[in-house]
């Protein structure tokens, strides 16, 4: 039989996760039903609200309680909440109490967790940069394993390449930061087959391996990483992309402009050219709608037949 404290501990990690009954309880720890409910009083006593229930299907489950009692995370929960909580804290949530409370969770998860998941927590936390705030939008989420978001924080805390495959091609590639922007993940790399810098979608990779090659770092192509991926993205990272001539001023766009729309060029004094780029059409339609500038369309031209057929319903709802 387990020591009392460890068994105990077992017990409420069993609890935290589902219900069970008091034989899948005592078999799991190898003990009999009188000092199984001894442990269950036990953890009642630490303020852990343990509810019983008779009957056939009847069990013990955890409950809630009046206050707060203390958590048991496994080493994948706690590297997750470690890496979900510092994202918030670096994007900031605007709530000023919900920040501070951000802070201090996280100080007090870094300082009980064993060294190897302090090791991981930290390189994904210093391998990634969280992109601004957005508009809504109707673009699917690409949601991407934790394994490989560890694979990639790894190499570029060690400043070692990655085998990388999208589309049946791999590529080793030197990788730099991790962009998360809009719940997608960009990975900036150096290619070493093309040897331009890319931002690359890490939900389109399907696979990430480590490779043996170590590099010295080259001097990045922008001071802000999280911009070159807007950039990278307006230009190719989407299915649709569009090039928008706005009669004002890029001063004036920029300034209006959500920095994830897209990048604005200077053409002249008065006028400029947006890059722009959606999964759909509707969105870059929708994004137009609230730039409240007179802007052409110059491509692409299915854009102009949705925003033709967009001004002919508009006019339609407005007519006796």
């Amino acid at each position: 039989m387990a020591p009392t404290t460890t068994r105990v501990l077992r017990l409420l990690s069993l609890l935290q996760d589902r219900s069970h009954t008091g034989r899948e309880l005592a078999d799991h720890l190898g003990v009999t039903g009188r000092t199984l409910r001894q442990d269950i009083q036990r953890l009642r006593d630490l303020g852990y609200p343990v509810h019983a229930t008779r009957g056939a299907v009847g069990g013990y489950r955890l409950g809630q309680g009046a206050k707060m009692p203390p958590l048991l995370l496994d080493d994948d929960e706690a590297v997750a909440v470690a890496l979900a909580v510092g994202l918030a804290e670096d994007g900031s949530t605007g709530i000023a109490d919900i920040d501070a409370s951000l802070t201090r969770a996280l100080a007090k998860l870094q300082r009980v967790l064993p060294k190897h998941l302090q090791r991981k927590v930290t390189a994904l936390r210093s391998a990634t940069a969280v992109g601004p705030a957005t508009v809504g939008s109707r673009e699917p989420d690409a949601p991407v394993p934790a394994t490989t978001l560890t694979t990639i924080a790894t190499a570029i805390r060690d400043h070692t390449t990655l085998l990388t495959t999208r589309t049946a091609t791999e590529t080793e590639v030197e990788p730099y930061r991790l962009i998360n922007w809009r719940r997608r993940w960009f990975l900036v790399a150096y290619p070493l087959t093309t040897h331009t810098w890319q931002a690359l979608p890490v939900a389109d990779l399907t696979d990430v391996r480590p490779a043996s090659r170590h590099f010295a770092p080259r001097s990045l192509p922008d001071d802000d990483l999280v911009a070159f991926v807007l950039r990278e993205v307006a230009k190719t990272g989407w299915k649709v992309q569009a090039r928008i001539t706005v009669l004002a001023p890029a001063e004036t766009v920029i300034a209006r402009i959500n920095p994830a729309v897209g990048i604005v060029e200077a053409v002249d004094a008065h006028t400029s050219v947006l890059v722009t780029g959606a999964d759909a059409l509707e969105t870059i339609a929708i994004y137009l709608s609230m730039l409240m500038m007179d802007f052409r369309v110059d491509g692409p031209p299915e854009l102009v037949t949705h925003i033709r057929t967009l001004a002919r319903r508009y006019t339609e709802a407005l007519d006796d």
